[in-house]
């Protein structure tokens, strides 16, 4: 090869980079369009330009912005912001998640709730609902929560010992979610069974479809640092997913165990899923549908493919929710309705377009 080839590539290598940069940062910015915009419509919302006064004399007082009406000021800061950026963390974790999953164990159909964390979650939530039993708190607020989370790392830590024994592989990972998963499904199915109140089922069949309506400042805080800290560290991971997405004989040749990549990618996802589920219930195929929009845009490479999967998974879920709140004013169509219905004519398209051979 020689030295004009070598350039001409390096050329090609930095206008793909450039490229592939330019799109996570537009996306970026469709994002804060669309969170400004997102404040400011619904059932009583203020004008556009009263939401944004509320937003920048909170932000920054030094202005001495007028924050306008005390109605507009919860509408705009305690309702409507809290959620967006509940919904912008909650897709961000999830879809991130499921980009890591899908590479480490190269499979286009995994999720990041393979792990059967979403019906351990679900588990969780109607043990609380139903019996107030919880394993880590025994009443309160965050009963509910902590029991959703408690299992959901429960159902990880079951697929890990179950693959472990047989070797921790991709075949043995999923086919070990997939039994959690029914297993905790089953016994959900069965507290729906033995409740001894129609609203306590009605609760559960609730959470299950998924929601941000319950998001606040309290919730958000918790969450976003969490969603921020696992997508980091799934950054950094994001070589080793590379080489591991190549095969465990390549892996293996480049110095890299996959072994531990999917170990430690399991922990990841586990913690970014469960901590998001918890407060706002199973949220269904953006951790499907964003990897896939990203992989399009930019290819597979996952230094890209992480971060611009996160963008678009937190569009996503807002633009989800935005529709969910408006389109039924002033009732509200759960989220996780919202993101389904949009899931499955996608992957469709999917499978029945050309499209699909990223994956081949």
């Amino acid at each position: 090869m020689t030295t004009k080839t070598i350039e001409e590539l390096k050329k090609i290598y930095r206008r793909s980079v450039k490229r592939k940069v330019l799109i996570i940062l537009s996306l970026f910015s469709a994002i804060i369009i669309t969170m400004l915009v997102s404040v400011s419509i619904g059932a009583g919302s203020p004008r556009f330009t009263e939401a944004m006064q509320v937003i920048f004399s909170k932000l920054l007082p030094s202005l001495n912005l007028d924050p306008g009406s005390a109605t507009t000021q919860i509408i705009v800061w305690n309702l409507r912001l809290p959620r967006v950026i509940m919904a912008i963390a909650a897709g961000a974790g999830l879809a991130a998640s499921g980009a890591t999953m899908q590479g480490v164990l190269r499979n286009p159909l995994v999720s990041s709730y393979i792990l059967g964390v979403s019906a351990a979650a679900g588990f969780g939530a109607a043990l609380a609902t139903v019996f107030k039993i919880g394993i880590i708190i025994s009443y309160g607020k965050y009963l509910i929560i902590t029991n959703a989370f408690a299992f959901s790392m429960l159902a990880m830590l079951m697929v890990y010992g179950i693959a472990r024994i047989r070797g921790i592989t991709t075949e043995t990972v999923i086919l070990a979610g997939v039994a959690v998963g029914y297993l905790f499904s089953a016994l959900l199915s069965l507290i729906q069974y033995v409740a001894p109140q129609h609203e306590a089922v009605r609760a559960i069949v609730f959470w299950l479809m998924g929601g941000l309506h319950a998001s606040t400042w309290e919730a958000a805080i918790i969450v976003s640092p969490i969603v921020l800290l696992t997508v980091i560290l799934m950054m950094q991971q994001s070589w080793n997913i590379n080489i591991t997405s190549m095969g465990e004989d390549v892996a293996l040749s480049l110095g890299v165990n996959p072994r531990h990549v999917l170990v430690i990618t399991m922990v990841l996802e586990s913690l970014a899923t469960a901590s998001i589920i918890a407060f706002t219930g199973v949220i269904g195929f953006v951790c499907l549908i964003s990897p896939h929009i990203s992989r399009m845009l930019i290819g597979t490479d996952h230094r890209y493919l992480i971060p611009c999967s996160a963008i678009m998974g937190g569009l996503l879920l807002l633009c989800s929710d935005t529709v969910g709140r408006v389109i039924l004013m002033p009732a509200e169509v759960p989220v996780g309705i919202i993101t389904s219905l949009l899931g499955v004519p996608f992957f469709l398209y999917i499978l029945l377009s050309k499209r699909r051979r990223i994956w081949q």
